[in-house]
């Protein structure tokens, strides 16, 4: 039977109601259904089976990426606090390096500028014993020279040798 024949013959099986109806029951009902669920099964088949596992895979896709994202930023959070931590480490040592540091310069300032006085004090102490050593000298010898310029100056004014 071909398509045309047995749908002829549906129609023609088909009650006629002697007054106009609202839903006319007949054999292109069945045909419909039957044609609504082959639609149905080729498109479930074809397009909505693949549909749903491509979403399905998306969806798992973007989740998985999610928990890697937040895997990822507690695991950068972690490496920021251990980072932090040992930048305070550092801070904090830098600190007591920087103080002792200070500490040791100031006490060798002290200790240059302690050794500079004691050596300028050794110095003007040689240089005050070498000028009284000198004038010591030109004293002596400005009293050795005043007494023959006294003694010379005595026999000029006199007229004759003075004793010593």
């Amino acid at each position: 039977m071909t398509p045309t024949l047995f749908l002829a013959a549906i129609a023609e099986a088909a009650p006629v109601a002697s007054e106009q109806q609202l839903f006319d029951l007949d054999g292109t009902l069945w045909v419909m259904l039957g044609l609504f669920a082959v639609v149905t099964f080729v498109l479930t088949q074809w397009l909505w089976k693949p549909y749903l596992q491509v979403r399905e895979e998306r969806v798992k896709r973007v989740d998985g990426y999610r928990e890697e994202a937040a895997r990822l930023e507690s695991e950068a959070q972690t490496r920021l606090t251990r980072v932090e931590a040992q930048l305070a480490d550092a801070r904090r040592v830098g600190s007591v390096e920087r103080a002792k540091t200070r500490t040791e310069a100031h006490a060798r300032e002290q200790q240059m500028v302690t050794e500079a006085q004691s050596a300028a004090a050794r110095s003007l102490a040689d240089a005050r014993a070498r000028l009284e050593a000198a004038f010591a000298s030109e004293k002596s010898k400005l009293d050795e020279r005043a007494s023959k310029l006294g003694r010379e100056i005595g026999e000029k004014v006199l007229g004759r040798a003075v004793a010593p």
